[in-house]
């Protein structure tokens, strides 16, 4: 069981404002959270082989055709009445039921109430539908007036601060409007947004309200610090970043509205606004992850554009959330040097409408020359060392022979048993991991509990159980990595895993999966008798769903038993030319 924090939960942000985003923050002494509750930590995703079953877009409808439910085919989600909403909140002036407030994910079946807020999976839908269960229907209602674990500090916390132009030191006002570049963000756009100061911590308050207004339901802060010659920041989220869905900027949005910019942060969506007058809205998460729970509040835009940032990690990101919201609608705005972030398009006098008029179709049915390949092309041209991946800060000669780390590969790793494989791809992923590579670990060769322990002696660098005493303060900090493991243990089918996978990209935005190892997934295969072919199909397999999803794969591999004398050569990778020319 890991432990964590109540009150204030860091957010780590790889885009820079001005200077260097941080990680991990405290709140001052006098708002400091209350002592460490126990809980389980990170959640492990549901083996598809368990009585939980994947639903497809066609069952939805279908299911819904044969139990009499209209419904509303939209972008990523369908539309019906919500049966867990009052009838008195569903009915207009006239009294007539017209409100489709209950959105289905069409990936994976969830559902969420816009008007009594219930959500659930689509197996809790099924059975409200069904009258099974006396509870059900109860029992997901959960979200109707949320009274949240960290409200009292929320509230607290948002008491105390205050509204920026109210401050009485007008030095003060100028050194903070410095400090987060609002030189040119009026006080009507700050007010517009409910955003605050508190001055014990030096940061900006950005509140999270319920839809509708009705409540507060969580804070983000954000501080500036001088380092050097710049400027850092540091963000908490209360609740923990996993838990924090917080679109900022939803309550300004009108039901008529029909486009929407979506951006990484909170002080872009104020310029954006107020250089373009156009519904702004902020990831919760930024460029790490875009939660499908937000997807039905985006459903009635025809057009997203995504301004997420000025680098090809901001970039990459546009183009996977806009899979997520049905690229048809959705339009890029291509980084580079004059096209910055909002603020620091503000800031320098740039145009912003000019800016989003450029914004590129996220979808076009085929490449019919090289005019629509010329500006990616001298985008990589200008980002080479950001072309060539991620780079590890643990393994300096890894950096020199791969370069770094990309999307839409395959790595193969292998070496004799009992050599360190599992150690030494345990600290590789988890290099990766600290710097906001979203991670999912399939072992099927030892328990999550055990490679959870290595990985987390690894993280902080020292044997924990000779000083058990740091044991919470480093598992707070390992709980807040992007990291997510399978529950599978021993063989399983190749299909299986790859459904499991598929899940965890659309959910958790997964960049990076661990497979260790292949051999555990060849005595499911009864394509053929010959082990050979076996693996060169699941090989296959892999390799392809890498490049689908754009998502690095890296598969474990047992060699060929050889001499202790003698060194592994390509050949000693059980199968054919298809692993070993990878």
């Amino acid at each position: 069981m890991w432990a964590r924090l109540r009150g204030g939960y860091p957010l780590r942000i790889l885009l820079p404002l001005r200077g260097e985003w941080m990680g991990r923050r405290g709140l001052p002494r006098n708002l400091a959270p209350g002592p460490p509750r126990r809980r389980y930590g990170k959640e492990t995703l549901q083996a598809l082989d368990m009585p939980v079953l994947p639903v497809t877009a066609t069952e939805i409808r279908q299911y819904l055709r044969g139990h009499g439910i209209p419904f509303q085919d939209g972008h990523s989600c369908l539309r019906t009445p919500s049966p867990f909403a009052e009838s008195s909140q569903l009915k207009g002036q006239t009294g007539v039921t017209t409100s489709f407030s209950l959105f289905i994910d069409k990936t994976t079946g969830r559902f969420l109430c816009m008007t009594s807020l219930a959500e659930g999976s689509w197996e809790d839908f099924q059975a409200s539908v069904e009258g099974r269960g006396d509870g059900a229907k109860e029992g997901l209602l959960l979200s109707k007036a949320p009274e949240f674990e960290d409200s009292e500090e929320v509230r607290r916390i948002w008491n105390r601060a205050v509204p920026l132009w109210e401050l009485p030191d007008q030095e003060e006002v100028q050194l903070a409007d410095t400090m987060f570049g609002l030189t040119k963000v009026t006080d009507d756009t700050l007010k517009r947004f409910s955003v605050r100061y508190l001055r014990p911590a030096r940061s900006l308050v950005f509140p999270w309200f319920s839809p509708g207004g009705s409540g507060l339901r969580g804070l983000k802060l954000l501080e500036a610090k001088c380092q050097g010659d710049g400027v850092s920041y540091e963000e908490t989220t209360i609740p923990r970043p996993s838990a924090y869905h917080n679109l900022f900027g939803l309550p300004l949005i009108s039901r008529r509205d029909a486009e929407v910019v979506l951006t990484s942060r909170e002080l872009d969506s104020l310029a954006l606004n107020q250089s373009t007058g156009l519904p702004t809205l902020t990831l919760p998460r930024g460029t790490t992850c875009l939660p499908p729970s937000l997807l039905p509040y985006l459903e009635q835009f025809r057009r997203i554009v995504f301004w997420l940032g000025d680098d090809l990690r901001s970039w990459e990101a546009a183009k996977l959330f806009a899979r997520k919201l049905n690229p048809k609608r959705c339009f890029l705005v291509r980084p580079g040097d004059q096209q910055p972030h909002p603020l620091e398009a503000l800031n320098r006098g740039f145009n912003l409408s000019r800016i989003l008029r450029t914004a590129l179709p996220a979808w076009h049915k085929s490449i019919v020359s090289f005019r629509q390949l010329r500006e990616e092309v001298l985008g990589e041209l200008s980002n080479v060392e950001q072309v060539a991946g991620l780079r590890w800060s643990r393994f300096p000669d890894l950096n020199r022979i791969l370069k770094g780390h990309r999307k839409g590969e395959l790595t193969v790793f292998t070496g004799p048993t009992g050599s360190g494989k599992t150690t030494f791809i345990s600290e590789y992923a988890l290099d990766l991991c600290s710097q906001g590579v979203n991670t999912l670990w399939g072992s099927f060769e030892i328990s999550n509990v055990r490679l959870a322990r290595v990985m987390l002696t690894q993280f902080a660098e020292g044997r924990l159980e000779d000083q058990l005493d740091k044991y919470d303060h480093w598992a707070d900090r390992f709980e807040d990595l992007p990291l997510y493991f399978m529950t599978f243990h021993g063989q399983q089918s190749i299909r299986t895993v790859i459904d499991t996978m598929q899940h965890a990209v659309y959910v958790y935005d997964i960049c990076h999966v661990v497979i260790d190892n292949l051999q555990f997934m060849m005595g499911h295969e009864q394509l053929s008798t010959d082990r050979i072919a076996a693996q060169d199909y699941i090989v296959g397999v892999f390799r392809k769903f890498a490049t689908d999803n754009n998502c690095h794969v890296t598969l474990v591999i047992h060699p060929r038993k050889e001499d202790d004398d003698k060194e592994l050569q390509t050949a000693s990778i059980f199968g054919s030319a298809k692993v070993s020319g990878l």
